[in-house]
């Protein structure tokens, strides 16, 4: 096996055991940095090896081993790593100890994996370092790739990880799945993350491109693994719909030079279909069929998303529902973002002028100051009204806003347009 191909089977059985085996090795050791820098261990030691010796028959169980004899080499030489084993409980060089270690290790890691996901995503950590964290332990990217998705050094992103689990030691975070009131919040942080990452990839903040798929693909992979540990969570469903619903769009969204297309002008031939019925089959699971049961965040978005999905054509949109599902979901989040995407509902089941009303109240409160999208929607409406001179005006505010060359790009060719 050729030095390349045996790197890139690395990578690829990483990305598949790396969670399981850090979660794991968490579960034993009690402290998740320790427990990467044992997985890392075996990470370098396959990068050394494999190339010559070929790919194991069962290279998860290969890395486990490795991990294995790296945490039995920490222990019989660092006398503080004893105390604190001793301290959890554990004898890992004794019979019974090393016993227990290949029980922790090979018994079903589901459970293990949630408790990890809830530990990277701890509130005592910025949103940032839960991000770089969930990254790179669950989704088993290099700093580089975190760095690089993110357009972001890739010395920062090392500085996140390094800071959120020193934080997460000196706060003495237990490895644990959270219960009573607390979980609910918990769970939130948890999927505010995953929906993080999905947004980032389905709308880039900066750089030159518009969408990055691998970050959808890695918060979509990330969802469904919560779906399978967390079947009972509605909202778990939700945003597993909302997302698949969204990348549904993904050849649709970009046009021949890597420019946006809006959903308006969208080619809803291109779409998913495959996408689509997933969506709908999560989002079934997330709508309870009881009508006074309350609707979460992201199980309403879902349902937004589906009425797009629904219709052949933008002018056969159920806008009126699309509007009053805004409304709901404004109930529930209090959120000005989610006023300003009613409003553009509003302009399409009712007008562009009751729709800026919306828009100006918003902009009076002062609540979006700095938001590129308050300024392309107000342009927007505008120019429907027959205003082109201060919808040009909008557009330019919005292109000087936004940090994406192409929304830019695609920004002040509307402004521009505007003159004619």
């Amino acid at each position: 096996m050729s030095h390349t191909d045996a790197t890139r089977a690395v990578e690829a059985v990483w990305r598949i055991e790396s969670a399981r085996l850090v979660a794991a090795l968490t579960r034993m050791v009690g402290d998740v940095g320790l427990a990467e820098e044992f997985a890392q261990d075996a990470l370098v030691s396959a990068l050394e090896k494999w190339p010559d010796e070929g790919v194991p028959d069962n290279p998860g169980a290969w890395l486990t081993t490795v991990a294995k004899r790296r945490m039995l080499d920490r222990w019989r030489r660092d006398e503080r790593f004893q105390k604190r084993m001793a301290d959890l409980g554990r004898d890992i060089a004794g019979h019974d100890g090393q016993a227990e270690f290949d029980a922790v290790l090979e018994e079903d890691y589901g459970d293990d994996l949630l408790k990890l996901m809830f530990v990277c995503c701890h509130p005592v950590l910025s949103t940032e370092a839960r991000v770089a964290l969930t990254l790179r332990l669950l989704g088993g990217l290099t700093t580089e790739e975190v760095a690089r998705a993110f357009l972001v050094p890739e010395s920062t992103v090392a500085q996140r990880v390094v800071r959120a689990k020193r934080t997460l030691a000196a706060r003495q975070v237990p490895f644990e799945v959270p219960v009573g009131a607390d979980r609910d919040a918990r769970l939130a942080s948890v999927l505010e993350v995953v929906y993080l990452v999905f947004n980032e990839g389905y709308a880039a903040t900066s750089g030159g491109d518009w969408i990055r798929p691998e970050l959808c693909d890695e918060a979509m992979r990330l969802g469904r693994v919560l779906t399978a540990l967390l079947p009972g969570e509605r909202e778990v469903h939700g945003l597993v719909a909302l997302m698949e619903l969204h990348a549904s769009r993904f050849r649709a969204r970009v046009g021949p030079g890597g420019e946006p297309v809006p959903l308006a002008e969208q080619d809803r031939t291109r779409w998913d279909r495959r996408l689509v019925l997933r969506g709908f089959r999560a989002l079934r699971h997330a709508l309870s069929a009881d009508p006074a049961e309350p609707r979460g965040p992201y199980a309403l978005q879902a349902a937004i998303a589906a009425k797009h999905a629904q219709a052949a054509a933008v002018e056969d949109t159920d806008w009126a529902g699309i509007a009053g599902l805004y409304a709901e979901l404004a109930a529930v989040t209090r959120s000005p973002v989610v006023e300003l995407n009613r409003a553009v509902a509003v302009s399409m089941a009712d007008g562009p002028g009751p729709a800026l009303d919306i828009v100006d109240s918003l902009s009076e409160a002062g609540v979006l100051d700095g938001y590129h999208l308050l300024a392309a929607v107000r342009g927007d409406l505008l120019l429907r009204l027959r205003r082109p001179d201060e919808a040009r005006e909008e557009f330019e505010r919005a292109a000087d806003l936004t940090l994406n060359e192409r929304e830019r790009d695609h920004l002040r060719g509307r402004a521009v347009s505007c003159a004619g």
